[in-house]
């Protein structure tokens, strides 16, 4: 066996061959500020992060994490069972836990691990996940760790979803699982009428909050406090490397959850722990979230914005609610020429492409940040406007 010879992506390494610079993936960053990133000696406004608070470089979040490193030194080297168990990821368990409503939370290393850890752990295989068809590819992953049967319905369909837990026996314990704010479309999911089919269904409900914490609600909570509602999901996870600035994710439920999954998850067993900057990090950007409404006001009004003036030039944004904004387009090639023509015009977005998003729905994934200036964004929408006379 050629080992090279079998990995080669082929496809997408004959479509770049000649013009890696040109590929929309995998760009080399060389710097960032406020809404800008430089790429290749050139400043772009970044419109592709999910830095929605714009706490990256805010200066007391710096300076946490230096702190951090000059107290503790830049890592654990150890999971927390061992060696690895600082007080600061104790402060930040029950700090989040108590931001969130929760009895207790537990800190992982990556927000993938907050689901394909968490979900494979929970569920056993005599179970039934009732999954969003949407739902992102670390609850997918969980999933398929746990050998329990896998339902999906169609997204944010909640007649589907009724139908794929009528079809459940009783007796059998069911897991509905969803995003909060879906990550590649920007809307949010029923999470009323997912509550209300969990107790008629005697069901389970687990939230990815990835997107919403920090950004949905009038004080961040995420997807519960959006809808009015306060400590009705079962299990909450959500990572640290969208609006708190950093790496890592997190679990939130009762504690007899969270010590079940502290002494068995191998997510966060066989894990060495978040470095110390990364958790000092996340704890100064909580202290942003709780205190700095202002941020998050402006961060609406930037998206809400953009998203007028998008629909109003006829592009389909694909029913956003929140800061993620999609253009779909539905071609590949269409795609990525609107890729390039903003990327030479300073503006730099993401690429989703099959079988990221489902076939016929590639698209430009932008996002928003609330420190993006007024200048800055009436640049890209006026951008927006010459793409859409000249390409489409």
């Amino acid at each position: 066996m050629n080992i090279t010879n079998r990995y080669r992506m082929k496809e997408l390494y004959d479509y770049y061959e000649d013009k890696m610079e040109r590929c929309p993936f995998m760009q080399v960053v060389e710097g960032s500020s406020d809404g800008t990133v430089t790429i290749r000696g050139e400043e772009k406004i970044m419109i592709g992060s999910n830095n929605y608070l714009g706490l990256t470089n805010h200066p007391e979040v710096k300076e946490a994490a230096i702190r951090a490193i000059e107290k503790y030194g830049t890592g654990c080297t150890g999971s927390r069972l061992l060696n690895g168990n600082l007080d600061l990821h104790e402060q930040l368990e029950a700090e989040l836990a108590d931001f969130l409503g929760k009895e207790a939370v537990i800190v992982y290393s990556t927000g993938f691990f907050s689901n394909s850890g968490t979900i494979s752990t929970l569920v056993g295989p005599n179970d039934v996940m009732v999954c969003d068809r949407d739902n992102h590819a670390s609850i997918v992953q969980g999933c398929m760790l746990t050998r329990a049967q896998l339902k999906r319905y169609q997204h944010n369909n909640m007649e589907s979803l009724e139908r794929q837990l009528a079809s459940t026996d009783n007796e059998t314990d069911k897991f509905i699982i969803t995003d909060g704010v879906f990550s590649m479309f920007g809307d949010i999911c029923n999470l009323p009428e997912i509550m209300n089919l969990a107790k008629k269904y005697n069901a389970s409900i687990i939230v990815d909050d990835a997107h919403s914490i920090g950004v949905l609600g009038k004080n961040g909570k995420g997807t519960e406090e959006y809808y009015g509602m306060h400590n009705e999901v079962d299990v909450i996870t959500g990572t640290f490397s969208k609006s708190f600035a950093c790496v890592g994710g997190f679990a939130a439920s009762s504690k007899e959850v969270i010590r079940f999954l502290k002494a068995t998850c191998s997510s966060f067993i066989f894990t060495a722990s978040l470095p110390p900057a990364s958790v000092a990090t996340v704890l100064a950007s909580l202290k942003i979230i709780k205190n700095d409404h202002a941020r998050r006001q402006r961060l609406h009004a930037i998206s809400n914005y953009v998203r007028e003036e998008l629909n109003a030039m006829g592009f389909n944004t694909g029913g956003s609610q929140t800061p993620i904004i999609p253009i779909v387009i539905g071609d590949r090639e269409k795609t990525i020429a609107a890729w390039e023509f903003l990327f030479d015009n300073g503006i730099f977005c993401n690429v989703s492409i099959s079988p990221a998003v489902p076939k016929g729905c590639d698209l430009l994934r932008t996002s928003y940040i609330a420190t993006h200036t007024d200048s800055q964004i009436d640049y890209v929408v006026q951008t927006f406007k010459k793409m859409k006379r000249l390409l489409f």
